[in-house]
């Protein structure tokens, strides 16, 4: 929960969303090789909130759409 929680910490977010949230920023990062780029990471925190905040509560579509606009933004 480490690069999520930071940004939800205003309390619209139960336990379980931020859980949810989480798991998809990790999975995200992994795959897009965003190690230890704390800029990078937080970016793409923010994308997964602002998905979560329109009501995506599922991991993998969060991390999906992320990935998916990612890959919209580098022209794949």
């Amino acid at each position: 929960m480490g690069v999520i929680l930071p940004f939800v910490l205003d309390g619209v977010f139960e336990p379980n969303d931020i859980e949810a949230m989480s798991l998809a920023c990790e999975e995200a990062c992994n795959s897009l090789h965003i190690n230890g780029d704390a800029r990078a990471r937080e970016t793409i925190a923010a994308r997964v909130i602002a998905f979560a905040r329109r009501g995506e509560r599922s991991p993998m579509v969060l991390r999906d759409r992320v990935l998916a606009e990612a890959n919209a933004d580098a022209g794949c």
